[in-house]
């Protein structure tokens, strides 16, 4: 029984802690994988979006991932992929047996949406006179892009990029539904065996809490980098 190492409630609450925080390594790596492949799936959505085919494919899958629920999805990837027949008996089912994976899967193509929406804003705020004048003295569509079009995306998105963020570190706790053992699925383990609630989801709101006050605190000495007044 948890707390016997310790001393009655501070025992307790001592070995809850570590082995909620054991589990944040989890949780940092979906996240983390997340937000590199819903970045890079986001992207591709919004080249996409400049041609017609391309535009109505992209504008359909933003519709299904925003407006359908995250955990909908993860339980679709989950229990409804991985009943079929072809990846159950194909060579992808090594993958989706794997929660972790599914959780990310579905984490990453919910979240391509609502990223790939804050890109198409930055790129539509871009005063479209600068793109002219640069295409009017000859520069190359890729130096465009690296030198006039990116750097401003990047600035003007990273606000509510940044939000999505926290959004997506928060959402992981979603993947205990799964049974993946992140910071939520390890505090749901310890409250089946304590049927002590309160103390433990306490204990993991809090770690959450430091998780995203870091990301937060990150994500703000880059918008100052990026600040062109000086970062003031």
């Amino acid at each position: 029984m948890m707390g016997e190492s310790g001393t009655g409630e501070s025992g307790f609450l001592a070995d809850t802690a570590l082995a909620i925080v054991a589990a944040v390594p989890v949780t940092l790596a979906l996240f983390v994988a997340c937000a590199v492949g819903a970045s890079l799936l986001a992207g591709v959505l919004v080249a996409a979006q400049q041609g017609r085919v391309g535009g109505l494919v992209a504008r359909a899958w933003i519709f299904v991932f925003r407006g359908t629920p995250l955990l909908l999805q993860i339980f679709m990837v989950y229990y409804g992929l991985a009943a079929l027949g072809p990846v159950r008996h194909g060579p992808l089912w090594p993958a989706f047996r794997d929660p972790l994976f599914c959780a990310f899967l579905a984490m990453t193509c919910c979240c391509s949406a609502y990223i790939a929406e804050v890109l198409r804003a930055a790129l539509a705020a871009i005063p479209p006179g600068q793109i002219e004048a640069a295409r009017a003295c000859g520069m190359a569509r890729w130096t465009l892009g690296r030198r006039i079009v990116v750097p401003q995306m990047v600035r003007l998105a990273l606000p509510a990029y940044g939000n999505e963020l926290v959004m997506m570190l928060k959402s992981t706790s979603l993947a205990s539904s799964v049974t993946v053992l992140d910071v939520t699925g390890v505090a749901q383990q310890v409250i089946a065996h304590s049927y002590r609630t309160v103390e433990v989801f306490c204990l993991a709101a809090a770690v959450y809490l430091g998780l995203t006050a870091a990301l937060t605190w990150l994500l703000r000495r880059i918008e100052r980098r990026l600040d062109p007044a000086g970062g003031r």
